[in-house]
């Protein structure tokens, strides 16, 4: 089954529809993946913060964190670990958290 849908966009940038649509394709295939890898190691949706700003706050605080993982181990090369395995060893371990927070820049 085909379906066709029209979105609308306002933008001051000069470009045809099919860079607008690759644009836009690129972005969100960059978001999912983000929200995908955020909700493996964090399980995000399953999260029962609703009071307030909690649910932003901590998803900003999750997005800190896995940064922090992702460029610590960029600088040592390490790629064994999934990123839940080395969040579940930072909580294990002080000396690992402490690795992370002092070689993420």
């Amino acid at each position: 089954v085909k379906e066709i849908q029209t979105r609308h966009y306002i933008s001051s940038a000069l470009s045809t529809a099919k860079k607008f649509n690759e644009a836009i394709r690129e972005h969100w295939g960059i978001e999912n993946s983000l929200h995908w890898l955020l909700d493996v190691a964090f399980d995000e949706d399953n999260s029962m913060k609703r009071a307030g700003n909690a649910a932003e706050n901590f998803s900003v605080i999750s997005k800190i964190a896995l940064n922090a993982i992702r460029q610590s181990d960029q600088k040592k090369g390490v790629t064994k670990l999934s990123v839940k395995s080395k969040r579940k060893k930072a909580g294990w371990s002080n000396d690992y958290l402490t690795n992370i927070l002092t070689n993420a820049h």
